[in-house]
Formats: structure tokens, sequence, C-alpha cells
């Protein structure tokens, strides 16, 4: 699969016909409200963007999720092969730190200052440093973000090594 991808312009609610194809590329309904931020050429979702909590209130482990199997296969695999310690080793700490900082950032502006109950915590992938899932950065650099793990694993694909 090549980089043909596009963002998307998340003005309304997904239509019944894209939560059906989404559950469908999930395996399992969806839990909480979501947008897809990124789509093949064809109209197919790759990148959703979830709200900061799940339907029944609990936080949501994740705000942008890679759903496209093909890039779900080759990252397991570039994760399978120590991708996620090679990742770490690769990208300078600080700028990881900042990434993890603008993440949570961007996911806690969509949440009332009022808010009573469990909060979602931590950067990419739920953890406040270092690097806890491949999927999750690539999603995020994806979906626009200045990811420079997400920017690591696009490079690993590109060049054949997931």
């Amino acid at each position: 699969m090549s980089f043909d991808l596009r963002l998307v312009d998340p003005i309304t609610e997904p239509t019944v016909l894209v939560v059906a194809r989404v559950a469908e590329l999930l395996n399992r309904k969806p839990e909480g409200s979501f947008v897809v931020v990124v789509e093949d050429l064809l109209g197919d979702p790759v990148v959703i963007r979830n709200g900061p909590f799940m339907n029944d209130g609990r936080p949501m482990p994740t705000r942008y999720w890679l759903i496209n199997k093909d890039l779900i296969r080759r990252v397991s695999v570039l994760e399978g092969a120590g991708g996620v310690g090679r990742a770490e080793e690769s990208i300078d700490s600080e700028l990881l730190a900042k990434t993890h900082e603008s993440y949570a950032k961007e996911r806690n502006s969509h949440i009332a200052d009022n808010h009573e109950g469990p909060r979602p915590f931590g950067g990419v992938g739920g953890t406040r440093r270092g690097v806890k899932c491949l999927h999750a950065h690539l999603a995020h650099r994806l979906a626009g973000g200045s990811d420079p793990v997400g920017e690591w694993v696009i490079n690993q694909i590109a060049e054949g090594t997931a």
C-alpha cells in the first residue's frame, strides 16, 4: 500500500454507513463518538479521531486510531520485530516528551473544565514518556500531528522494513 491518503475535514458526525464501515474495520462496534480524519483515495476510513470519553463515560484510551487493515498489519510486523525499542532509541527523548505533551493538550482541550470523574491521561497511546504503540503514533502523524515516531514508522514502511 502506498501512502495515497488524504486528510478529511470532519465537520459532521459520521453517517450510518461510515459507522458500519468503521465497525467492520474494528471488528466491533465503536465504543464512543468519533470522526474520520484520514481516508484513502477511495474514501475508505484510515484514521479516526475519538472523543475523549467512551459512551459509558470511561476515558477513551487513544485519541487517534489507525483502522486500515493493511497499515495495521505492517505496523504489527514492525512492532513484532522490535520496532518499539528501535523507534525509542532513534527519537530524541525531549522531542518525544513534547509530542506526548502536545497530544494530551489537544485531547484535553475537548474536555470541559468542570468535568468530574476519570479523565484520559498520558500522551500518544496513553503513555507519558517513551513509545508504547507504533499504531497510535502513526495514526497521530497521518492525522496531521507532529509526531517523530509516526514519521519514523512511515519511513520504515517506505523502506520496506515493515
